[in-house]
């Protein structure tokens, strides 16, 4: 009697033990299914990074096209700075200056381009104009023009 309660008690732990492992094998599934979606969910409603756009405005070789698309995007994306800390910019502010100055100095730039990014940049912040206008007028007499 005490074997059939020992191999009926050890059948049922079994039973149990493979029911936890089939849940816990299964949500772990779902997991993975979950974060595979969202992977491509996020791959397509992703942005472009202020770096990558940073990246085309420096590079020498990108056309006025490129140019262009990368000055809207970034406007676009990243159009509105932080405030300002008191008196002081913020630190992010120093990407768009140096932006500024790259456009000024591409060789691929024109007015068009230069005077657009000024004029959308100080309409969004417009506690930056005077600091946008520092940067502006340094890249152009920077370019030597």
């Amino acid at each position: 009697m005490e074997v059939e309660l020992l191999l009926k008690s050890f059948a049922g732990l079994v039973f149990i033990l493979g029911l936890l492992l089939y849940f816990l094998l299964s949500n772990s599934k779902k997991k993975t299914l979950a974060k595979k979606k969202g992977k491509k969910t996020k791959e397509r409603s992703i942005y472009p990074t202020l770096e990558s756009l940073v990246a085309i405005v420096k590079d020498k070789n990108s056309t006025k096209v490129e140019l262009e698309e990368a000055i809207d995007q970034v406007l676009k994306y990243h159009g509105k700075i932080h405030p300002k800390l008191g008196m002081r910019s913020h630190p992010d502010f120093d990407i768009y200056g140096l932006i500024i100055l790259k456009i000024c100095h591409h060789p691929h730039t024109d007015k068009k381009i230069i005077l657009k990014f000024d004029k959308e940049l100080r309409e969004k912040n417009p506690e930056y104009a005077h600091e946008i206008n520092e940067f502006l007028i340094k890249g152009l007499d920077s370019r030597g023009l």
